[in-house]
């Protein structure tokens, strides 16, 4: 494991990259969308002229072959790979995809190029998945993997957690994303060297050890995302509130948003 590398699978706009070039931290980043790369690679290009960061344009995939990519455009945090998520957006948000095709990368060869990192981070709408998969091929593992969690699919969210718990990861956080903008980076920091930096409304926002609050064992976990999962029955975009009449405008007068978690976990 390189201790200084960190590995970020769905650049996006370059925030989180950003933030990790700034503590210090030599940087892998891996964007699909052609057009969210090339203004991520104008973002950042500082990093990449002085070899601080590796920008690739690729999807992880499950071949080394290209792929069909589905581009959001209303929201270019929706783009993924998976026909299924874009379906259950579709369904739910009734926002357009549009398809274009991309260079597609298993992530074990990414690994096997660039080693194993120290922080994973891993969000790209459906399929984070199969990076943690890539894993097993390894010895070595990242100290902390933070990934996108599914809100939708019980079953689905418990494999997640089993693939952590094979991998040998036993200490996990739920890290409320909407909340993430309101997060204050520690002085001194417990990550990399300290910076002030404002996270914008879908960044991943702080990983390791300064990610807030306690570090929860599988029991406390599970009991966690079992509110997690009724919340979102509850208030998401399809919850029963949404359903009832007049719920999703009493829902937008209360100021109130769907949840939305990413699972932060340690060895």
């Amino acid at each position: 494991m390189d201790k200084n590398l960190i590995i970020d699978v769905g650049v996006h706009t370059g925030q989180d990259t950003e933030f990790y070039l700034k503590k210090g931290f030599r940087v892998i980043g891996i964007e699909a969308d052609p057009q969210i790369y090339e203004s991520a690679k104008n973002r950042l290009n500082y990093y990449i002229d002085n070899g601080q960061l590796t920008l690739l344009n690729i999807a992880v995939s499950t071949k080394d072959e290209p792929v069909t990519f589905y581009a959001n455009s209303d929201r270019t945090f929706w783009g993924t790979t998976s026909l299924y998520q874009v379906n259950k957006t579709k369904l739910s948000f009734g926002t357009p995809f549009v398809e274009i095709t991309v260079e597609g990368c298993r992530f074990e060869k990414i690994l096997e190029q660039f080693g194993i990192p120290y922080y994973l981070k891993v969000d790209i709408e459906g399929t984070e998945i199969l990076c943690v998969n890539a894993l097993r091929q390894f010895d070595e593992k990242p100290q902390f993997i933070s990934i996108e969690s599914t809100k939708t699919s019980w079953d689905t969210w418990l494999n997640e957690l089993a693939v952590f718990k094979e991998l040998g990861y036993q200490k996990f956080k739920a890290i409320n994303q909407a909340e993430v903008p309101k997060q204050v980076c520690p002085s001194p920091a417990r990550e990399g060297q300290y910076i002030p930096y404002q996270f914008e409304y879908g960044a991943s926002g702080l990983f390791g050890e300064e990610t807030p609050g306690n570090w929860l064992s599988e029991s406390e976990i599970i009991k966690v995302y079992k509110g997690i999962f009724w919340n979102y029955k509850t208030l998401g975009i399809n919850g029963i509130i949404s359903r009832l009449p007049g719920g999703k405008l009493l829902l937008d007068k209360l100021n109130i948003k769907e949840p939305w978690y990413d699972i932060h976990t340690s060895l």
